[in-house]
């Protein structure tokens, strides 16, 4: 694993594949709603609902360099439109700061090199099946290049 400076685990890829759709969603539709009136309250309901992909979301997030800006929309006392669309921007950023971290492209030394996730257990299962392949053929690398 020492290849990769950055690894993350198949847990997080999951929430991160599940959740960014939804959120995407919600934070194309804030948008449109703080266009129309961005000094507008959102509702209880809607703010649950936006909550409800957040903690997702901080889940993954809250132990990256960008996670210690990121928090739930306010629920006690009701956020504008504006100061959510601006709360989602951070996730939004964070997002994109996850996904470039660990969606990397990947030079393999016996296998196919293209993007990967680079997961602990994806690290694991190249570094068996490298070994498998050196075990089987008794070459090192030098000799596929």
């Amino acid at each position: 694993m020492s290849d990769f400076e950055h690894v993350t685990i198949e847990a997080a890829v999951e929430t991160y594949e599940t959740a960014t759709g939804i959120f995407e969603a919600l934070l194309r539709e804030v948008r449109e709603l703080s266009k129309k009136k961005p000094d507008a309250t959102l509702s209880a309901s809607k703010v649950r609902i936006v909550n409800n992909v957040l903690n997702d979301l901080l889940a993954i997030l809250k132990e990256e360099p960008e996670g210690k800006y990121l928090e739930p929309l306010a629920d006690e006392s009701l956020p504008q439109v504006s100061d959510a669309l601006m709360m989602m921007a951070q996730f939004n950023a964070a997002l994109d700061a996850f996904k470039d971290r660990y969606f990397q492209r990947v030079e393999r030394r016996f296998g196919k090199s293209g993007r990967y996730w680079v997961t602990q257990e994806q690290v694991e299962f190249w570094e068996e099946e490298d070994a498998e392949i050196q075990a089987r053929y008794g070459r090192e690398d030098d000799d596929f290049q």
